[in-house]
């Protein structure tokens, strides 16, 4: 399993987070009998020629690749794939993850160093696949991938979805626990406690991915966690989920469960704002669990654009949800998306002033990015792209023009980023806040912007290449894929079942 080395800047400088989908497919076919070794890129050097030579040296007869940064990762798996080929003439290479699940025509129609690709979740799609290939099975009986047949690109039907997230184990024992650290070089691991997300964002594509939101038993995950914290010496849990407090019920008896397991544990996660607005009379829980920080996907400061994407959500209650997370000692990290419209200087400077109103304790500024499999993508279909270099599709980059010009985006962007984290009730807070865990959380925080800040000053004046009359997004890549959102078929309970017996028989 190899987990290539990101181009982002966030990956070169900052702490990382074990490979979590990777470890999710290695814990079946660990237990199938199958030898398995992590390869992982972002640890040490991030040298592709040094995982290249380890890979080498280890001669796979399968190599299984994937990012959890998918469409910016994909040139450099493709890279790397092509490498492995020279090297390994004979050895499988396997790819999965979001981009290759909806794009899987165009790579295996370019790529030929890539031999089949899993589309959606891959734990049990990923079992199936080296059992067909062990046994020298015909692949056609393997549902949820894409493959070269001769000159012929084949797809099979989708993989049924997994309704027990319980049902696979994540194959901790593949990584050093020291070698991954987060919140400050403390120790730390991504979890899921849910996949999915049941609402309708227009420019997510998660929802379709995942297909249905789906939750892991909260006792189980519960007793994982403490477990890792008392063996492994896990101090930092950063839930990975789209949207794991979705449910109330079910996030409420997973925090007590976490309680009562009595660990001390440092929890971050990603919430919605009326979520935690809904849970203001349980938010003493989530203190008590462990939660410092709550993501919260604020996404933009205009009603009428909140409305167009199908947020669901406003701007007064992100602003209860700060107020209310502020009370009870939590930290928010609010996000901000520039590029959904064509917006203007008086837009942006709105934005600040009502971000100096939301009063959030971090901020995190992203760009509006057109993927194919979601509605957004048709929505901006003849918009002209500027940035053609997947590298930089990772959503802190400017893809899509506006009307003003992207120099001019750019410094709005800097401008409220430095004005927000500069203001007296910030820097307040990072040098004196009351909580020492938080006052140092909140200047690991501020370190990582000065180290981040100048960097992407760099690319943008010397390193990134945009185009002033690129493609419009329909001409760059084809019709719109939402009737392809859903990438996990829905089975019925019997035919679960069914699966279920069946890969434990393999």
């Amino acid at each position: 399993m190899l987990n290539v080395p990101h181009p982002s800047i966030g990956s070169s400088i900052s702490d990382h987070l074990p490979p979590l989908g990777l470890l999710s497919i290695a814990g079946p076919l660990i237990d199938a009998g199958y030898c398995v070794k992590l390869i992982d890129g972002e640890i040490g050097t991030r040298c592709e020629r040094e995982v290249l030579d380890r890979t080498e040296a280890a001669a796979p007869d399968i190599v299984l690749l994937g990012h959890c940064g998918s469409t910016s990762a994909h040139p450099v798996i493709a890279r790397v794939a092509q490498s492995l080929r020279l090297r390994l003439p004979d050895v499988v290479i396997v790819y999965g993850g979001v981009y290759p699940t909806y794009h899987w025509r165009e790579i295996l129609a370019t790529e030929r160093s890539i031999d089949i690709i899993v589309r959606g979740e891959g734990e049990h799609t990923c079992l199936r696949v080296i059992n067909a290939l062990v046994a020298n099975d015909d692949l056609a009986s393997v549902p949820g991938i894409a493959y070269r047949n001769g000159e012929e690109v084949v797809s099979t039907p989708r993989a049924p979805l997994i309704q027990n997230l319980d049902f696979y184990r994540v194959a901790w024992e593949l990584i050093d626990h020291q070698q991954y650290t987060y919140w400050g070089g403390r120790r730390a691991i991504g979890i899921q406690f849910s996949r999915g997300c049941p609402h309708h964002c227009t420019f997510c594509g998660q929802r379709g991915f995942w297909t249905r939101w789906r939750h892991r038993d909260p006792a189980q995950l519960a007793m994982e966690l403490a477990r890792l914290h008392r063996e492994h010496g896990v101090e930092v849990v950063n839930f990975a989920d789209e949207n794991p407090i979705a449910s109330r019920s079910q996030w409420k008896a997973f925090l007590e469960a976490l309680i009562s397991q009595n660990v001390e544990l440092t929890l971050v996660a990603s919430a919605r704002a009326d979520d935690i607005v809904r849970d203001a009379d349980i938010l003493h829980l989530y203190k008590r669990a462990g939660f410092e920080r709550l993501l919260l996907g604020t996404d933009n400061t205009d009603e009428e654009t909140l409305i167009k994407i199908a947020k669901g959500s406003s701007t007064a209650t992100d602003r209860q949800a700060v107020r209310l997370l502020r009370r009870h000692n939590i930290l928010s990290l609010a996000t901000f998306a520039v590029g959904f419209d064509v917006e203007t200087d008086r837009d942006y400077w709105r934005a600040l002033r009502q971000l100096l109103v939301l009063d959030a304790d971090q901020i995190s500024i992203v760009y509006a990015t057109p993927h194919r499999w979601t509605s957004f993508y048709s929505e901006s279909s003849e918009r002209r792209v500027i940035q053609l270099d997947l590298r930089w599709w990772d959503y802190k980059h400017q893809v899509l023009a506006t009307q003003l010009p992207t120099w001019r985006v750019f410094a709005w962007v800097k401008v409220i980023e430095a004005t927000l984290q500069l203001r007296p009730a910030a820097i307040r807070r990072t040098l004196r806040h009351q909580d020492l865990r938080l006052r140092s959380a909140m200047r690991w925080y501020t370190g990582l912007g000065r180290q981040v800040w100048p960097r992407e000053i760099r690319n943008f004046l010397f390193r990134e290449r945009r185009t002033n009359n690129g493609p419009t997004v329909r001409e760059l890549w084809g019709d719109p894929q939402e009737h392809e959102g859903f990438a996990m078929a829905v089975p019925s309970i019997k035919t679960q079942v069914s699966i279920n017996c069946k890969s434990r028989n393999e």
